[in-house]
């Protein structure tokens, strides 16, 4: 049988020859090497191999920026990303000019970080070649589209793109069928080919589709937008629809999976596919192959549904099991997620060795069986072509970083290496002019420091605390050197205090007009991987000031350390981890409490100051470094790069994956290739 007929026998395509044929060859899927597919796909199959199944409600690839495949010049306008507007200290200037991008819209099946987290995580399994399938859903109007209103902040619109035409994503004639209690909800399974950094090695990953005519109108927008959460049914049945109809999906392709990894409790109603019809004893050996990652503190990160709301959709056997599961001991009739998932795992980690704190103080029951493995970030997704290039110059220094990013450490051995230091100086400013290019109508300079904060707008992110008192802020600018700063980030549809934050901020950035000769600040509309990634590794500083102790991890800083971008940020998360390895400045509010109960307090005024007085040391010391463009190589501001590259190493999906292998998984034979 012929490569490409074993792969239509493996996916059937719907309207193959109409949209697909033209791109899946006897060689080739949409450019990349078919093989490597056939061999995932047998692997998934065989008995021999231990097989993992990862859930998440959401991925964020980044195919715009990463392993984009090459069918540029026919992708239609809905898959495009053109036009972004910019909100700024220079309002005139804002309603005459926007940024200009001729970019593919990036698979819009995520919202932020836990998405991203997600997509990483599926590339770094694929560089290793493992035998895995990941789980999501095909979210027809993606997350939303944000626009910027002055004086009314986000307006969220609704997102409109063309999954059968989006290139590597094929729509398979196949369906699976969920018998809920009232009703038949019948999913469209598609399938996305992960591919290596080297195109030897995939992973599929099955999206879930509830839009087909056969279903009834209101089931059929079940899988319209990402996290809806303005109704109970709706956030069930798309918890349904991951964790049950996710188990379904594997079943009818026949893969033989050894261990489900739930990110997230999302996901957590896959255990009762497994737990149906089963004895006690029985259902305690299925929990043998359940793993559970949590992400977050936040309480409003916890699902938690009445059982009268599950039974709306549920059957009595699945109530029954998720009573016993998932019932808070002080909150009767109240099913929690978490718990259910907890439940059900063999094993159970944090995302930080922070965050396992905070996780043994909300869940004392659970805290000899909770551990530590902190996130990471692809290396080769978040990698700037500078610093890709600089790596390579010193190769015999690095050895084959991309196949072991843990090699970046040997950066230490370069310190001294005054054409190093030069080279990396360099590489640093390469990217910064990329930001200039972008901004330049907005008069950014590369001489002048640049700082960036940039992530999901919620509360415990306080996104307007650098805006907390504009006055100092100008103060600082005037007497120490010009500053320019970049801000971009969504809040959810529904989050009010949010929307109130970007209210605060475009209200303060535009009082700032009169300043402009020594501040610019500008701020980013529909904040994503293309514009994550140009961030990361243009400008100067990294701002990240949670309030401690409700971040879990945070993985944006990760990215812009492995581009040598220093840190300024309070000590939460990841960041714990690195707090004596020099890697920028840490301000603020330090928790010795791991007590993550009130999430109001966000202590604005007194972090705000602290934040000030750490932004004075950061701009002098920068603008003792680059003096118009000439560089003093001698300069500490260096060795922080320096040392900010070395804890790269650290901070990535390869090592996180290898953590989950040796950890939780605790699987062999999980290598589809030795």
């Amino acid at each position: 049988m012929s490569r490409l007929a074993r792969f239509l026998e493996i996916n059937p395509i719907e309207s193959f020859q109409e949209n697909y044929a033209k791109y899946i060859t006897e060689d080739s899927f949409y450019g990349f090497p078919l093989e490597p597919i056939l061999k995932a796909e047998e692997a998934l199959a065989s008995p021999d191999l231990t097989s993992i199944a990862y859930f998440s409600m959401e991925y964020g690839l980044a195919p715009s920026i990463y392993n984009s495949f090459p069918v540029s010049g026919e992708i239609p306008e809905a898959n495009m990303f053109r036009r972004h507007e910019v909100f700024s200290n220079m309002r005139a200037l804002d309603y005459f000019l926007d940024i200009q991008i001729d970019k593919m819209l990036d698979l819009p099946i995520y919202s932020g970080g836990l998405g991203v987290l997600a997509g990483d995580t599926t590339k770094s399994m694929a560089d290793l070649g493992m035998s895995v399938v990941a789980i999501g859903i095909l979210w027809n109007k993606g997350y939303f589209k944000q626009n910027f209103w002055f004086r009314y902040g986000q307006l969220p619109e609704e997102m409109h793109w063309d999954p059968w035409h989006y290139p590597g994503l094929i729509p398979l004639d196949k369906e699976i069928c969920l018998k809920m209690r009232n009703d038949e909800l019948h999913l469209r399974l598609w399938k996305y080919y992960v591919y290596s950094y080297d195109h030897r090695f995939v992973v599929p990953l099955i999206l879930l589709d509830a839009n087909l005519e056969k279903n009834p109108e209101p089931l059929r927008k079940l899988t319209d937008q990402l996290y809806r959460s303005d109704n109970p049914w709706w956030k069930i049945y798309q918890r349904v629809i991951l964790g049950l109809g996710g188990m379904k999906a594997i079943d009818e392709l026949g893969y033989n999976v050894v261990r489900y990894h739930l990110n997230e409790g999302h996901a957590a109603f896959a255990f009762l596919e497994r737990a149906r019809g089963r004895s006690d004893g029985e259902i305690e050996e299925e929990k043998k192959r359940f793993v559970y990652t949590c992400h977050t503190p936040v309480s409003a990160g916890h699902d938690r549904f009445h059982v009268n709301d599950l039974r709306a959709v549920l059957n009595e056997e699945d109530i029954s099991i998720l009573e016993r599961l998932g019932t808070e001991p002080d909150r009767p009739g109240i099913i929690n997620l978490t718990l259910v998932a907890m439940n059900a795992s063999s094993h159970i980690n944090a995302v930080a060795l922070k965050h396992s704190w905070v996780m043994h103080n909300q869940f004392p029951d659970y805290k000899d069986r909770i551990v530590a493995i902190t996130n990471g970030v692809h290396t080769l997704t978040w990698v700037s072509d500078a610093f890709r290039n600089l790596f390579d110059k010193y190769r015999d220094v690095f050895g084959d970083w991309e196949k072991d990013p843990t090699r970046l450490q040997n950066v230490e051995q370069l310190r001294s290496n005054q054409e190093f230091r030069r080279d990396l100086w360099q590489a640093h400013q390469k990217n910064k002019r990329q930001l200039v290019d972008l901004l330049w109508k907005w008069g950014v300079d590369e001489n002048v420091f640049t700082l960036a904060w940039a992530r999901r707008i919620a509360a415990y992110k306080r996104p307007s605390l650098i805006l907390r008192n504009p006055d100092r802020l100008v103060e600082i600018a005037r007497r120490l050197g010009k500053i320019q700063i970049i801000m971009a980030g969504k809040a959810h549809p529904q989050d009010n205090l949010g929307f109130t934050f970007i209210r605060e901020m475009m209200d303060k950035i535009d009082a700032l007009y009169e300043h402009r000769a020594y501040i610019r600040i500008m701020m980013l509309e529909n904040y994503d991987t293309y514009f994550g990634k140009l961030l990361t590794n243009s400008v100067d500083v990294w701002l990240n000031n949670p309030l401690p102790p409700f971040e879990a991890s945070g993985t944006s800083g990760m990215k812009a350390i492995l581009n040598g971008v220093l840190q300024l940020t309070t000590l939460d998360g990841w960041v714990v981890e690195a707090e004596d390895k020099d890697i920028g400045w840490i301000f603020g509010y330090r928790d010795e409490t791991n007590d993550a109960s009130n999430e109001l307090n966000l202590r604005l005024d007194e972090d705000a100051e602290a934040l000030y007085s750490a932004l004075e040391e950061v701009v002098s010391l920068y603008y003792s470094t680059n003096r118009q463009g000439e560089v003093d190589l001698s300069s500490p501001w260096i060795d922080k790069m320096i040392n900010a590259i070395a804890q790269a190493s650290y901070f990535n999906t390869y090592r996180m994956v290898h953590d989950y292998l040796n950890k939780i998984w605790e699987v062999d034979k999980a290598f589809a290739t030795a």
